[in-house]
This record gives C-alpha cells, structure tokens and sequence, in this order.
C-alpha cells in the first residue's frame, strides 16, 4: 500500500435526541465542541474530513462535508454510508444509550393522571461498524464518574477499538463545553499516556496526529 501524506476522517460530535413526544426529548449534557475542534485539528493537517453531527450550536466547520442527524439510529445511519469511505472514525458523539419504546404523536400533558415512560436501548454504533473496520482505525472516548480505567479498558476491548479516550466526570469536572481536563489515551495493548489539565484543542491536535501515526504504522 502506498504511504498517504494524509487520511480521511469520518468523525462524529454532538449529543443525539430521542423524542419523547413532539417537545420533548432524552439527551445528555454535551455541546459538541470536541467533535468541532477535532475537525478543524484534522482539516488544518490537510486531511479529508465527513462530520456525523448532532444538534449544537456550532457553526459548522467549512470546506468539509456535514452531515446533521437527530437519533442514535439516524446518526448510526449517516456513519454506515461514510464509513467505507474513511480511513479513521473518531467517536466524539454523546450518543443515548437509550430511547423511549414508542414516541407520543401529541404532547403527553401536565395533568395526565399517570404517565410511564418505557425505554428501550439504543443500537451500540461502534459495535455496528465494527464489520467495516478493516483497514481502518477506530477511536472512542469513555466518560465515566468511577473505576475510570477499568471501564475504559473494557469498553476498549468489547468494542475493538485502537484507542480509547478516558476522562472523568466529577463535582470539579465540567466535561461539557471549552473546559480543560485530564485524559487518559489507552491503546489496545493497555498502554496509557496522561493529557494533565489539556484543553479540548490541544487533545484533538495530539489525537489526530497520533491517529495518522498509528494508521502508517499498521497500514502504510
């Protein structure tokens, strides 16, 4: 295989929604920003980029194609037709892990006498993607509020990942939005490399050149 000066990056950002009626909907905390830095870190190294984004306030980035999703189903959708496409996937998005069994057509009112909300889960995206994944690299990231390192290393695994992005959630953790943080980067053979206190900019720098690093390395 002839060695790239550059790759293509499929990556996703933002939180997805899943509705509960027409106003409202299950979603998380994240804004999206990671993903965003992680595009213009990428297209700044002159590499190829697809952005599967959901809903943020975000402008989106230009001279790169983007694709704007709703759901876990839609986003899985968007990242299935690119991902043939890509030579890396790098998971930012906060996806749901779980979405109402059946969507009320009208607004569940204030007054309903007894309302119960059945959930049911939503696809795993990266296990999904996993049969496309020769010749590509994949990246994740794992927030967790507790045994941080042993549940990165699981989910790691169980979805065979090239590298995991850890951090922690906690009182004096913001996590969302342009705050600096602490990260740790796991490879699949477990080695780790702490990112102390590091912007969202300066991880997506540092991510996207150590994912071209590890693509030339198996695939070049």
């Amino acid at each position: 295989m002839t060695a790239k000066k550059s790759l293509k990056f499929l990556i996703s950002a933002g939180p997805t929604r899943e509705p509960i009626d027409p106003i409202r909907y299950i979603s998380n905390y994240s804004t999206g920003y990671l993903g965003y830095e992680m595009v213009l870190a990428a297209k700044k190294r002159g590499h190829r980029v697809v952005l599967v984004s959901g809903p943020t306030a975000f402008k989106k980035p230009a001279g790169i194609k983007s694709i704007d999703v709703i759901t876990a189903k839609d986003m899985l959708k968007a990242l299935k037709d690119n991902i043939k496409w890509a030579d890396c996937l790098i998971m930012t998005a906060a996806v749901s892990d779980f979405r109402p069994k059946k969507a009320q057509l009208k607004k569940i009112k204030k007054d309903t006498q007894k309302t119960t909300l059945q959930l049911v889960k939503n696809p795993d995206i990266l296990k999904s993607l996993k049969p496309y994944k020769k010749g590509k690299i994949f990246i994740g990231f794992a927030l967790e509020t507790h045994n941080l390192y042993e549940n990165a290393k699981k989910k790691l695994k169980s979805k065979g990942l090239d590298i995991i992005v850890a951090n922690k959630k906690g009182s004096k953790s913001a996590c969302f939005g342009e705050t600096d943080n602490t990260y740790y980067i796991i490879d699949n053979s477990f080695n780790s490399n702490i990112l102390k206190d590091k912007s969202k900019s300066y991880l997506s720098q540092y991510l996207i050149d150590k994912s071209f690093k590890v693509w030339y390395n198996l695939y070049k």
